[in-house]
């Protein structure tokens, strides 16, 4: 028998199958992991299918050396799905199983976890002269029986341990235990009462078999609820279910919700945890220990079977799309992997992604909707503050007049505010008002980054740190202007107004894998309080002393040059604004722009996303951007400019050839440096193409293929499909 190999080795002229015989000692199914030769050394390989015979001749094949592992690591779906991976999104096959499988497997450094147990190993405790320590250590295990080796040691020392132990007074039990993430977030159980949407939305979802469902509800109208009833229904088919939440910050809040639903059958996955964690709670699901998977965007990737439903909330969250190698759109995936296992598929948001809505109007999509609050309650009042008047009346402060009074407000009454700003760090950038000199990285096109806490300049893209300078490096002057705020300077600012406890969530105070939680769990059991943060404080949360929402800087996401950018500022104010009176008292939002007439904030100050939508798609549809067309970028990447620049002009001439006979189709074609032109000493150049609908399959496998025919030395091509992040 015949083994077909993708083989473990990082290059893409490798990135094919290879062929292998079967010895007869060894049992080799598909999605085994295996040891082959490959040239001259000994790599790892994944088996992708089993066959009779080859087209190479037999007696020149290799043998398998042996398979590492007792069952198959890939079932026949996740095989199914890396092929599907490889084929929609241009990416080298290897890279797409890494995906399916925890860094400690591919790594090959797996451990277990070993915890040991001591217990007393004697019916009397002897009498022990002048060793008082051992006879307590003894009487203490008499009392409270088998107790965890670490626990002892905090009680008595190693040399008494080793003592009594070389004696055999005690004995050692030592059990394999997992390593199960803990969230420091604790939340109340609550008996819910579905009201008549949410049962409608239920009882619709868990009746289907595949199809594609887009549950439309506003902020704070239990859609939560919703998907914990659905995957409850999934469960009593003995199917097993996949949520996906956009942030890792929500990830806490989250599991321990479905942690009071489910028990121990829930599993988390999401890169904040430690390689070990991942690895246990991968094989928690693996071998159906656990049968609800919840985590950020790799998540996709559990090794469940049986999958009775995939859910994805706030469906319309860019970090759905992964930016990094390999480029992939989490929902393409999750559409595939529910046709796979002819299970239903939810996407939820309050704000639906301008593409997803466009698809239940085409009937591709399935709407469900909620229009009401759980609670009952109204939404909360958006007010609109002009910052232009904000001087005229005197006010020189970043937060307006209204905003301070109304957090005065909040604050006498006991309760919590949310200060919402799009931007971490304390300055966005410094800069010399002499000469108009401006720090910028050494490795990237960026501008650096002031963290007033640090004292130093950071980019925010490669980590690098500088100097903060007193005296401008070019000309000598100390006349040194700080930018835009940020997270930063908006809590020092509020220290100087409020005596009261202030929270900070953003990247730079999560680094720590329990941050989120330990944040948020502080925050919600302390009133008055403030929490500032970006947009991670932005959706999902649910804090029922929340009153107020803050949004100093409406306007940072309105002028990106992306044309997704308004309506993802449409999104970003909903989405905060909902995180005000979520419970039994009202809440309110007060909106700081410099644009107050603005649609975007029109429409998002009456939560008419109707409204939005039917504005929203008529300019993409005049324009002709998506979902109208297919929209592709090329980026190549290089640490050599003019190597990236060549490969650029080879790569825009094959295409021009290929436009020449689809000429009616290309919409848009043209080479041109990336907005940032160079990230982490890599320079970065890029061909945008927009193409019609109608041909778009025909055409985009062959712009992969005149990437593939056009490596280069030291050159990285990708192509994203629909890409997210223009810059």
């Amino acid at each position: 028998m015949i083994a077909e190999v993708i083989v473990d080795v990082m290059s893409s002229t490798t990135d094919k199958i290879f062929d292998y015989s079967i010895p007869n000692n060894l049992v080799v199914e598909k999605g085994h992991r295996v040891v082959v030769e490959f040239g001259n050394r000994k790599v790892e390989g994944f088996v992708i299918n089993i066959k009779e015979t080859s087209t190479y001749d037999l007696d020149k094949l290799k043998d398998i050396i042996s398979v590492r592992d007792s069952q198959p690591l890939l079932s026949e779906n996740m095989l199914r799905l890396c092929f599907f991976m490889k084929k929609t999104f241009y990416l080298r096959q290897i890279d797409v199983i890494k995906l399916c499988l925890p860094p400690l497997i591919i790594n090959g450094k797996v451990k277990d976890k070993i915890v040991e147990y001591i217990s007393i190993n004697v019916d009397d405790i002897p009498c022990i002269k002048r060793a008082n320590k051992q006879v307590e250590l003894l009487l203490y295990l008499k009392e409270n029986g088998e107790v965890r080796k670490d626990q002892l040691l905090n009680k008595f020392s190693s040399t008494v341990l080793k003592t009594v132990l070389e004696k055999n007074f005690v004995k050692i039990r030592k059990v394999k235990e997992n390593r199960l993430p803990k969230s420091s977030f604790t939340l109340e159980k609550k008996q819910i009462t579905l009201n008549d949407q949410q049962q409608k939305a239920v009882d619709s979802i868990s009746n289907s078999r595949y199809a594609t469902y887009l549950l439309h509800g506003v902020t704070g109208s239990g859609k939560t609820e919703v998907y914990i009833e659905c995957i409850k229904k999934a469960l009593s088919r003995n199917k097993t279910a996949i949520m996906l939440v956009p942030e890792i910050s929500l990830t806490p809040q989250m599991f321990a919700r479905f942690r009071n639903a489910f028990g121990d059958t829930v599993a988390i996955l999401h890169s904040n945890l430690s390689q070990g964690e991942k690895f246990d709670e991968w094989n928690r699901l693996k071998n159906k220990e656990a049968k609800i998977a919840i985590g950020a965007r790799s998540c996709i990737f559990a090794p469940l079977e049986d999958i009775g439903i995939i859910i994805i909330d706030e469906e319309h969250d860019g970090s759905y799309y992964s930016e990094s190698n390999p480029r992939f759109h989490t929902h393409e995936v999750a559409k595939y992997l529910a046709f796979l296992n002819d299970c239903p598929l939810v996407l939820g948001s309050a704000t639906p992604s301008i593409e997803s809505f466009y698809l239940v109007k085409k009937g591709e999509y399935r709407l469900l909707t909620l229009t009401d609050r759980a609670n009952a309650k109204q939404l909360p009042n958006i007010e609109i503050v002009d910052m232009l008047l904000e001087p005229r009346k005197g006010n020189m402060n970043i937060f307006s007049y209204r905003l301070i009074a109304e957090l005065e407000n909040c604050i006498n009454n006991n309760n919590q505010a949310m200060i919402f700003i799009n931007r971490r760090g304390f300055s966005s950038f410094i800069m010399c008002t002499n000469c108009g000199y401006v720090p910028k990285c050494q490795d990237c096109d960026v501008s650096l980054v002031y963290h007033k806490e640090d004292d130093l300049l950071k980019c925010h893209y490669c980590s690098r740190r500088y100097k903060k300078f007193t005296k401008c490096p070019k000309c000598g002057s100390t006349s040194i202007r700080y930018g835009a705020v940020g997270t930063q300077r908006i809590v020092d600012e509020l220290k100087k107004l409020f005596n009261v406890p202030i929270f900070r969530l953003d990247n730079d105070v999560t680094r720590n894998k329990n941050s989120f939680g330990e944040i948020l769990e502080k925050f919600n059991k302390t009133s008055p309080a403030i929490l500032v943060g970006t947009q991670m404080i932005a959706k999902g949360h649910d804090f029922n002393k929340v009153t107020l929402v803050g949004i100093v800087d409406a306007d940072v996401s309105l002028h990106f040059s992306d044309y997704r950018a308004i309506e993802r500022t449409f999104q970003l104010i909903t989405q905060v604004a909902g995180r005000a009176g979520r419970s039994d008292k009202e809440g309110k939002v007060v909106l700081q722009t410099y644009f107050p007439r603005h649609f975007a904030y029109r429409y998002a100050s009456t939560y008419d996303y109707n409204a939005f939508y039917k504005r929203e798609i008529n300019l993409r549809e005049v324009t002709k951007f998506p979902p109208f067309v297919s929209m592709l970028r090329v980026l190549v990447i290089s640490q050599d400019s003019s190597k990236a620049e060549l490969a650029l002009k080879k790569l825009y001439d094959e295409i021009v050839k290929l436009k020449e006979i689809y000429t009616s189709d290309f919409v848009y074609l043209y080479p041109m440096k990336c907005p940032k032109k160079r990230i982490q000493g890599n320079y970065r150049y890029q061909i945008m193409i927009r193409i019609n609908k109608k041909n778009a399959p025909i055409i985009i496998p062959k712009i992969y293929d005149i990437c593939d025919s056009n490596k280069a030395n030291k050159v990285s091509i990708f192509v994203e499909n629909e890409p997210q992040n223009l810059s």
